[in-house]
């Protein structure tokens, strides 16, 4: 089997809640996103889709996708989409660095794989760990009243598992973290996701103020040796996301004991040839998940829901269904949340086919 050809569409995705804010002021209202379908000579077309949060978050923007793509697609032109090292390996020789460009390509070539074996990516991860993942919801940030109020309506929804996206002013995240975490019951999970918001003495302010809560904490600062700074000083469960940036960050926290959790980014380490190396290593390591992404539509969804089947849920602390935030369908046979889970689909490769027809014209096509 050989790639004949490259495609690629911008996609707009609306919020149902109209705008999605996190540290720093930052907010988005309408997210970005990039849709790849990878052909062969086969007949079987995989797809893939990359949605950076922002041009912000992490050293990786909406219109970088697209460029990057062009720069990496005519290099895979006549190579077997199957052989996943050699696809990796000629992607790193025609772009250094930039992984979340290649991660659609790669999950693409998974969802071939999958067709071509009749399997669901799920299977290929290593088989089905757990028959449904359990969600996380994110918590936009707001003033604490409203967030709780979130909270509370996202509960009834059937959600037990929060991140509260915090990060502004310590006194207000402070006021954010108690109003969220008086709502709850025993047994639901709550987390204070700062982004790289705090500086070290206001991350050292807040933690200690909520000591007594049932709270994690998460990437309270920019830098890995400030969060490392922040996880000595308390004894709340601690979350490494931005600066775990693939498997080398990895070790590094491990050696450390710089974390409790990872959340696992599939496009932010290059796809799911990487996650996967990255959720076996965090395993054997005894080191729980959040499997997740960026941010997406129906296609992100359904790679996050393969890679989290295929977790054994001891590990798998939760996972997002970025679908039930927005108000666009872009695939049929996607993962839908069901009491606060949701689970892979067992047709083969991602198990989803994209409404390509609702895409308009591709703004890459490469043959």
């Amino acid at each position: 089997m050989k790639i004949t050809g490259i495609k690629a569409w911008q996609v707009d995705l609306p919020l149902k809640e109209g705008r999605y804010a996190w540290s720093d002021g930052h907010s988005v209202e309408i997210f970005d996103s990039t849709v790849v379908a990878v052909e062969t000579d086969a007949g079987i077309t995989g797809y893939a889709e990359c949605c950076p949060l922002g041009a912000t978050y992490l050293p990786a923007y909406a219109r970088g996708v697209r460029a990057g793509l062009a720069e990496i697609a005519p290099r895979l032109i006549g190579l077997d989409p199957t052989n996943l090292g050699a696809i990796n390996r000629a992607m790193d020789r025609a772009l250094g660095g930039h992984p979340y460009v290649k991660a659609p390509i790669d999950v693409a070539c998974w969802d071939i794989l999958g067709k071509q074996a009749a399997m669901p990516v799920y299977q290929l991860l290593g088989g089905a760990a757990q028959g449904k993942v359990a969600l996380y919801r994110a918590i936009s940030q707001d003033a604490p009243e409203a967030m709780a109020r979130s909270v509370t309506d996202y509960r009834a929804e059937g959600y037990r598992k929060f991140q509260l996206k915090v990060g502004g002013d310590a006194d207000a995240d402070i006021d954010r973290i108690r109003a969220c975490r008086a709502i709850l019951e025993p047994g639901d999970v709550l987390v204070a996701d700062a982004n790289t918001g705090w500086t070290r003495a206001e991350a050292a302010r807040v933690v200690a103020a909520v000591a007594d809560l049932d709270v994690y904490i998460e990437q309270p600062c920019r830098s890995y040796e400030e969060c490392l700074s922040i996880r000595r000083r308390t004894a709340r469960p601690f979350v490494l996301d931005e600066v775990i940036t693939g498997p080398d960050m990895l070790v590094r926290g491990l050696a450390d004991d710089a974390m409790d959790i990872i959340n696992l980014k599939i496009s932010k380490v290059g796809g799911l040839t990487r996650a996967k190396l990255m959720r076996d290593l965090c395993v054997e390591s005894g080191i729980a998940m959040t499997i997740e992404d960026t941010w997406g539509g129906d296609i992100v969804t359904a790679a996050i829901a393969h890679l989290a089947r295929s977790t054994p849920a001891a590990f798998c602390f939760s996972a997002t269904d970025f679908n039930s935030y927005g108000t666009r369908d872009i695939a049929e046979g996607a993962p839908k949340r069901v009491e606060g889970c949701m689970t892979a689909p067992d047709a083969p490769g991602l198990g989803i086919e994209p409404l390509v027809e609702s895409f308009g014209p591709p703004v890459l096509d490469v043959s």
